[in-house]
């Protein structure tokens, strides 16, 4: 009846037209994830925290929490 190959090529079209509701979507959550990122390389750049040679680095901040023993 139907060989593998064919049932192959069958899914990908069925995915692809699935697929095409939610491009949309995908394609603009990409392009906020590109504009954060963006947004924070040019901050790590302006506070000389991206390793410049001149620029002092932060030390590590230690956050106080507590600590959750797991009962055997």
């Amino acid at each position: 009846m139907f060989g593998l190959s064919e049932l192959a090529i069958i899914l990908i079209v069925i995915i692809a037209v699935l697929a095409v509701k939610k491009l949309p979507e995908l394609t603009r959550s990409a392009g906020k994830s590109a504009r954060i990122l963006k947004a924070e390389r040019q901050a790590m750049r302006e506070t000389g925290a991206a390793g410049s040679p001149g620029g002092a680095e932060e030390p590590p901040r230690v956050i106080q929490g507590e600590a959750i023993r797991r009962e055997d």
